[in-house]
């Protein structure tokens, strides 16, 4: 109520919003990312050379995407115990993962001990640790098939929509701004996993927030569909995962969306000097 107008970032926010506060003015102003720099290089030789680094001489392998923070809920050590089982149902050398991440980040688990103790030491899973510009991260993205994300909870998710708008599908839980990314009510943009279980979680300065936790059989079922559609079915669901993003998060509507909202607020309560509705004085009690 202290504010002249909220922007929020997902469509269940603003529901929120609206509905304790509906005298304050609201308006949705999802993420964006630069479409012109995230875009599909998939032919291109920065993007040719690390797929070709990744899968070696097997050129039928399938490259699974990780790019997160190795913390608590991004759930990085469940992926790589699920995605062990995945290969050893499908075969070791059908497919791996590459995670983009700190193995040894101290909130998260130690990742290298993991695959250690998996066996997993025949690059299964390869990590991505060095900080790399946005156009060289597009470049990756391009060069594997799929980006995973199965948090168990996440306000927006900006790695699957960096994925997207490269033409790569996503296989993501369903859980934040993550289901606004996987579909748009109609179609389906990769793979959205539904909880198996919400638990509720919180602290002292936080009462509750939701964890949703997907099952390792619903992962896997997900794994299996993505394996099974053949390149074509994979690249239908890349490009329209790419027009779903210039849709719903380009960059020149989000751009614009900013400049409108400027210009409506300065309008409608003046500039700082001069702002409607606002006292530039107190009252203090002397003793």
């Amino acid at each position: 109520m202290s504010n002249d107008m909220v922007c929020i970032i997902r469509r269940k926010k603003q529901d929120i919003v609206q509905t304790v506060a509906p005298e304050v003015d609201s308006v949705r102003v999802p993420h964006s990312v630069d479409t012109n720099i995230f875009k599909n290089k998939s032919n291109e030789p920065e993007s040719l050379q690390f797929k070709n680094t990744i899968i070696k001489d097997n050129s039928d392998k399938v490259i699974f995407f990780w790019n997160n923070r190795n913390a608590r809920r991004k759930q990085s050590g469940t992926l790589i115990w699920w995605f062990k089982e995945f290969l050893d149902e499908i075969g070791h050398d059908k497919a791996c993962l590459v995670m983009h991440t700190e193995p040894r980040d101290p909130h998260g688990q130690n990742l290298f001990s993991i695959i250690e103790e998996l066996g997993l030491s025949e690059n299964q899973v390869l990590f991505s640790t060095d900080k790399i510009h946005p156009e060289k991260l597009a470049s990756l993205y391009s060069a594997v098939d799929c980006t995973i994300n199965i948090s168990d909870a996440e306000g927006f998710g900006l790695a699957t929509l960096e994925s997207l708008a490269c033409e790569t599908p996503v296989i993501v839980s369903m859980t934040g701004g993550l289901q606004e990314q996987v579909t748009d009510g109609e179609k389906w943009f990769g793979f959205g996993i539904e909880p198996a279980s919400k638990s509720i979680i919180g602290s002292q300065d936080v009462p509750y927030i939701y964890e949703d936790r997907i099952s390792k059989e619903d992962f896997l079922n997900c794994m299996r569909k993505f394996m099974s559609l053949k390149v074509e079915e994979r690249n239908q669901l890349g490009a329209l995962g790419r027009q779903h993003v210039l849709n719903e998060y380009g960059f020149n509507k989000y751009e614009e969306s900013w400049v409108n909202i400027m210009d409506n607020l300065l309008e409608k309560h003046g500039s700082w000097s001069a702002r409607k509705n606002y006292k530039p004085w107190n009252f203090e009690e002397i003793v």
